[in-house]
């Protein structure tokens, strides 16, 4: 099932029987939303509970839409659009932090996972060096100003289109396209100050 038609699915189960498809809207996008969460604040618990917020705050909200303005709403975004606006509520909070470019998955045990293993052609040398320059930009991606990290996350590390994203801060398609080339040209910038090789 495509995003879309999961988005349609999610959405015509909250139209017709809002409170028995919270539990779906939840496990459907719950992954998503902590990732973007994680990325915001870089603090698993913090992340957590970002994304509870929003989804209580979602849900208070839908109460009070109609079948009809639930059936038309651009869902996704709109809960991207949430996640973003408790995280920044609470990063008024706190210091700046480091925000981590990929995120490990926990198991049951609350330990991380291991990286997949490597395709066994692939020289150990080849796949340190990727992990590195992941590290690297990620840790550019950090000290660039929220305005074109949040647009390269959007765009980038949660595949969402334009239109998704300048919905989701509020912006115009225009504006949110500017971003991205200006937060590419940012980081571009910050890793080769830092001796990074072109990308």
């Amino acid at each position: 099932m495509s995003s879309i038609e999961c988005d349609e699915a999610v959405r015509d189960a909250l139209a017709t029987d809002l409170n028995g498809a919270v539990e779906q809207l939840v496990q459907t996008y719950q992954d998503r939303l902590y990732r973007f969460a994680l990325r915001s604040c870089a603090n698993a618990q913090d992340a957590e509970e970002i994304v509870q917020d929003a989804f209580v705050r979602a849900h208070k909200a839908l109460t009070g839409y109609c079948e009809e303005r639930i059936r038309a709403m651009a869902l996704r975004p709109w809960l991207y659009r949430i996640t973003l606006n408790v995280a920044r509520n609470r990063a008024r909070k706190k210091l700046p932090i480091n925000v981590p470019l990929v995120v490990k998955d926990e198991t049951a045990t609350g330990r991380p996972q291991q990286e997949p293993v490597a395709a066994e052609h692939e020289r150990p040398d080849a796949v340190l060096e990727r992990a590195q320059v992941r590290t690297d930009m990620a840790e550019r991606l950090a000290v660039l100003p929220e305005r074109y990290r949040v647009a390269l996350v959007l765009r980038y590390i949660e595949d969402l289109s334009y239109e998704e994203a300048a919905m989701i801060v509020e912006r115009p398609v225009g504006t949110m396209k500017s971003d991205v080339h200006r937060g590419l040209a940012l980081l571009r910038k910050e890793m080769e100050s830092c001796g990074g090789e072109g990308w």
